[in-house]
């Protein structure tokens, strides 16, 4: 299938207005359902109706994008211009489940001691809906916060909701793809109060704590998503260059593994774990003025400011 994305942006006077994406190009989604005689609509008002929607608007998604890229062909179609709009996640999913530690190199340089994989299951925890940020928002360090870290995943959209999936089945049930940067207060995840020594949700959830985008690229237009390379770099060094394919547990056995805990919904995110190379491994972190740049093979890169409280 022919790559193309949905993207949400918004205008000058504060409109939110989905979009289609052609090579890197949007293109307003109203209008394009007018150039192409309605032949795109199913792409909705809002990327999140299209998500809500998948088993339908899945299947004519492909169809618009195609009709989309012939009123582009025939000149009846034009891209927003640069600089006339404001990209913003492209939609805002209800519940974010991240899973820890899902790479070998990078539990080795967070000292963390596995249990083999045959004796173990996916650690997953809920991060909030309320850190989602827009792929070129500012990322606000809490002032509480001293050893604030980058994580770029996989962020893995579902589209098919369901209660124990088989692995087997699992990937019927994505609707796509988006890079999703992790940012981690690793201060606030040690916690000497309990006798629980780890708090992931504090140390994750902080609003602004997780940058996604720039869009959602559907799920056939990618492939194996076992084989995507993953980069972050900060202020133009390069910290993490991994490869999804160094998973502990795929994203296949993360949705099974979820499904059989709870009835997945339409929407749901799976941030599905960050490979080796994270700040905390180099002593390193992140300050006001740095800026991050998080990019996967296939889906496109967010690049993020951090600024001060």
């Amino acid at each position: 299938m022919p790559w193309f994305a949905m993207a949400t942006y918004e205008t000058h006077d504060g409109r939110k207005r989905a979009a289609w994406v052609l090579d890197t190009s949007l293109y307003d989604a109203q209008q394009a359902e007018a150039a192409t005689g309605g032949a795109s609509r199913m792409l909705g008002t809002r990327v999140a109706d299209t998500i809500g929607n998948w088993d339908t608007a899945g299947p004519a998604a492909a169809h618009g994008a195609a009709a989309v890229a012939d009123a582009v062909a025939r000149g009846a179609l034009t891209p927003l211009a640069a600089g006339s709009y404001r990209l913003c996640a492209p939609y805002r999913p209800s519940r974010i489940f991240a899973t820890a530690s899902n790479y070998h190199e990078h539990a080795r340089e967070m000292g963390t001691k596995l249990a083999p994989r045959t004796e173990s299951s996916p650690y997953i925890f809920i991060k909030a809906d309320t850190s989602v940020a827009d792929p070129g928002a500012e990322v606000i360090k809490p002032r509480e916060v001293e050893r604030l870290d980058w994580e770029v995943e996989l962020g893995v959209v579902i589209g098919r909701g369901g209660r124990h999936v088989a692995v087997a089945d699992a990937y019927s049930h994505i609707a796509g793809y988006v890079v999703f940067n992790d940012v981690t207060s690793r201060d606030m995840t040690r916690r000497s109060d309990y006798p629980f020594s780890h708090d992931w949700f504090r140390g994750k959830s902080f609003d602004t704590f997780g940058p996604m985008g720039p869009w959602l690229v559907p799920r056939d237009c990618l492939g194996d998503p076992q084989a995507m390379r993953m980069t972050l770099d900060v202020n133009g060094e390069r910290m993490q260059d991994g490869s999804t394919g160094e998973m502990i547990f795929s994203v296949a056995e993360q949705i099974a593994y979820l499904s059989h805990i709870l009835t997945l919904k339409p929407g749901d995110l799976i941030a599905t774990g960050t490979p080796t190379g994270v700040g905390m491994g180099r002593g390193v972190f992140l300050k006001p003025g740095d800026v991050m740049r998080a990019a996967i093979e296939g889906i496109g890169s967010i690049e993020n400011r951090v600024a001060a409280q």
